[in-house]
């Protein structure tokens, strides 16, 4: 999304479909702090980056293994947990999505015959996603495949020095938005 006015009208046509064509009107003369045309670069190469990436890993698996991207990522969570299972809420939590869309792709990963639900016996409401033996052979089947595209994707374009640079960066920006406060409305606790 782009935050700052362009430097140039440009057409309604040729803009983003993020990005607004012209500074805002209703906001008093420098009450924004507007993004510097270095951090604009940078913020839209961000942006440029990661969709690419995102559709590259995502197209890579439905290829390969008939499945989007984020539920590979839901495999290996669940294929990382003791006994290979989490609650319903706790996989929600850590994959970042809403409970609502867990329950969807848990629906379509048990139509699969990848995962399986069991009923938590501690609390009656709650659902452990269970990662099946079958699941787990397409995980092993599918992963180095997926390790090949994200090493070709990202680490083979970057020097070590590079890597070690992006890691720290992602880990500031995460640890920044990750609140930390009990209660905080976040997508996935709903």
């Amino acid at each position: 999304m782009n935050t700052a006015p362009s430097s140039a009208p440009e057409s309604p046509a040729a803009a983003p479909v993020t990005a607004p064509v012209t500074a805002p009107t209703t906001a008093p003369a420098g009450s924004h702090r507007w993004l510097t045309a270095d951090e604009q670069h940078v913020w839209r190469a961000y942006l440029h980056a990661t969709t690419l990436l995102e559709d590259h890993l995502d197209r890579q698996l439905q290829r390969d293994a008939g499945m989007p991207h984020i539920y590979y990522g839901l495999l290996v969570k669940l294929a990382e947990a003791p006994r290979r299972r989490l609650r319903m809420t706790e996989l929600a939590r850590d994959a970042k999505i809403t409970r609502s869309r867990l329950s969807h792709a848990v629906a379509r990963l048990e139509k699969n015959g990848w995962v399986r639900r069991e009923d938590c016996p501690s609390d009656k409401r709650g659902q452990f996603a269970v990662l099946t033996d079958e699941g787990r052979e397409v995980l092993g089947r599918t992963a180095p495949g997926h390790v090949a595209a994200v090493r070709q994707a990202l680490f083979d374009r970057l020097s070590p020095e590079q890597q070690k640079s992006l890691g720290e960066i992602m880990q500031i920006v995460a640890e920044g938005l990750q609140p930390n406060e009990a209660g905080a409305d976040l997508p996935w606790l709903r």
